[in-house]
């Protein structure tokens, strides 16, 4: 690295420490009592002492002289790579699943509510996972399926007195059919214009469950939804409740795993990369990419009958954009294409900030600053998919 490098990247860590001065003083300093300034300081102080060391292993790293640590390092990663791929993948599986399958029996009451939450984002974000990853469509509104899978539980058992298990696949059904509906018009639309679309009929079915009070019960949404029971025993408890959503997790990963390694799954991955090659070689690209809807939707109705039964409640507020939002970066930052990555990406988004919550006010800022450096350092996501290229719209 030449000097003049060297200059320009600690020209540009010192606006950027600026800034982020000048975005924090509002954030700490601004009280009901009045201005301050130590708490700002404080914080700034730390971070620009972090930001300064990184720079300086940054350039030492550049510069060689962490060679002779790095090589080592390397090649023991190597070793694992090695150790892992000759590793049968039904053991490593069958330790996942065990872990899974006991962590209820070693963790209390907190910790179950954080793992619910995160199968139950696991389901979202593969189900979006095939829509985007797969077929390469991006979706902003699919936190509606989520919505109708709720809503369809909670009318179900409340007005029919149908079971979880019956109401189940209902709302996996009519979830599909909803993604179906949404998905047809947009079909022969591509890029930025896709999800413009998407996010305006997501939030046309958020607007239909507010407002449709015969219906819907409008925004007091609706009350005393029964939990999953089995033989007349009920699942009241957190844990009971955590092998139901586990099950449905397992399920959708599984399913997943299949579409993904069949020929719709091949067929998807065509029309991301180049979809008038996909047409021209033989593809049905108007059913598949119907398909794709469909089938991402029906595993987010699952997540959204079980929603239900766990809240006792379901609302439109719980439907919103950020939702959605918050689902698609999973699929993103884990990489998109890829099961285990979905897996992590839910992991790093949901689990992680709650790891860090007694740190109040600044887990957030620290953990918005992680993200961003994440994305940076590994743009294609934690554990990207082996069959991945570029986009036809990114080549143009």
């Amino acid at each position: 690295m030449t000097i003049r490098e060297s200059k320009k990247l600690w020209l540009a860590c010192g606006v950027g420490l600026v800034w982020f001065l000048i975005l924090l003083w509002p954030l700490l300093g601004i009280k009901p009592e009045g201005l301050e300034f130590a708490t700002t300081f404080k914080v700034f102080g730390y971070v620009a002492v972090a930001a300064v060391f990184i720079m300086f292993f940054y350039q030492i790293k550049e510069a060689g002289y962490l060679d002779s640590v790095g090589t080592p390092v390397k090649a023991g990663m190597s070793g694992v790579q090695v150790l892992y791929e000759k590793l049968p993948r039904w053991l490593l599986l069958g330790v996942v699943l065990a872990i899974a399958v006991g962590f209820p029996l070693m963790t209390g009451r907190y910790a179950h509510d954080v793992a619910i939450s995160v199968l139950i984002y696991i389901c979202l974000g593969l189900g979006l996972n095939i829509v985007v990853g797969l077929a390469g469509l991006l979706d902003l509104g699919y936190i509606a399926f989520y919505g109708v899978g709720a809503y369809t539980y909670a009318l179900l058992s409340l007005h029919f007195g149908m079971s979880f298990w019956l109401c189940l696949p209902v709302a996996g059904l009519c979830a599909a059919i909803a993604g179906c509906i949404i998905g047809y018009p947009t079909l022969r639309m591509r890029g930025d214009y896709l999800a413009i679309v998407t996010l305006g009929f997501g939030e046309i079915v958020r607007l239909i469950l507010n407002n449709w009070m015969a219906l819907t019960n409008g925004p007091n949404g609706i009350l005393s939804i029964p939990r999953p029971e089995i033989f007349g025993v009920q699942f009241k408890s957190l844990s009971s409740l955590y092998y139901v959503i586990l099950g449905i997790a397992v399920f959708t990963i599984l399913a997943v795993y299949r579409l993904n390694h069949s020929r719709i799954g091949r067929a998807w991955e065509a029309i991301r990369e180049d979809e008038t090659a996909a047409e021209l070689m033989g593809v049905n690209t108007f059913l598949l990419k119907l398909l794709a809807y469909g089938m991402g939707a029906t595993f987010a109705g699952f997540a959204g009958a079980f929603f239900a039964a766990r809240m006792r409640f379901v609302g439109p507020e719980s439907f919103s954009f950020l939702e959605s939002a918050m689902v698609l970066a999973m699929v993103v930052l884990g990489g998109m294409g890829s099961i285990p990555g979905v897996i992590l990406g839910v992991i790093a988004l949901v689990a992680l900030p709650e790891a860090f919550r007694e740190f109040e006010l600044y887990r957030m800022l620290v953990f918005g600053g992680v993200m961003t450096l994440m994305m940076l350092i590994r743009p294609a996501g934690i554990w990207p998919a082996k069959r991945v290229g570029r986009r036809s719209e990114e080549a143009d």
